[in-house]
């Protein structure tokens, strides 16, 4: 039976990226590669049942972190994670796959990626309170099997308070967290997390945490 029946996500070919300069960790230099990588001449989608396990391609993940302030937004897996590989971790990355019901929805204003950003968000957050967001960089791990067939674009989400639950019954305990409180338990976060926190001091005020 099929694990992800009818579901397809946007993908780049792995060739691709390494033609624009495949990198392990963090990169802020969107430029290089976020023209290319949205681009609908590179993109296309794949089922995903083939795409988990499929090093040739890349699926394109947007990773949402909220904060307010210098507190920033922190939750677990539940058991019922679309990815079951990485349930019950630690994450401050809120988001998922960009799926062909994304494109249905696009429209000139809207195309496929910004409407899959919203519809996560949507999905997995309900937020009383206004916020903006912008994109940081992107993030890759090819160290383990997860990692080596998803790329990730970071999103950087400026919260004016701290009124939102979670949306969805996989995310628990969500509550904001300084960066002190998530340093001391890195270990705990999934590794796509791990990675942003030892980055984010370039890009949030840390002083009051």
């Amino acid at each position: 039976m099929s694990k992800y029946a009818d579901e397809n996500v946007l993908v780049i070919t792995r060739s691709l990226f390494d033609e624009l300069g495949s990198f392990q960790g963090f990169n802020p230099d969107i430029a290089t590669y976020l023209p290319s990588i949205l681009d609908p001449e590179n993109n296309f989608f794949l089922s995903r049942d083939l795409a988990e396990d499929d090093p040739g391609h890349k699926q394109i993940i947007p990773y949402a972190i909220f904060h307010h302030g210098s507190r920033i937004l922190h939750y677990y897996r539940g058991g019922g994670s679309g990815e079951k590989r990485l349930a019950s971790k630690g994450s401050i990355g809120i988001g998922g796959h960009v799926n062909d019901t994304d494109f249905e929805a696009s429209s000139l204003d809207r195309d496929t990626y910004t409407v899959g950003v919203e519809r996560e968000i949507e999905e997995e957050l309900i937020i009383n309170c206004s916020y903006r967001q912008k994109i940081i960089g992107l993030i890759n791990d090819d160290s383990n099997d997860v990692g080596k067939v998803h790329l990730g674009v970071v999103h950087l989400v400026t919260l004016d308070g701290e009124d939102l639950k979670a949306g969805e019954d996989n995310i628990s305990e969500l509550g904001f967290q300084n960066f002190d409180q998530l340093s001391a338990n890195r270990d705990k976060l999934e590794t796509w997390s791990a990675i942003c926190l030892d980055t984010l001091h370039q890009f949030l005020d840390l002083a009051d945490s």
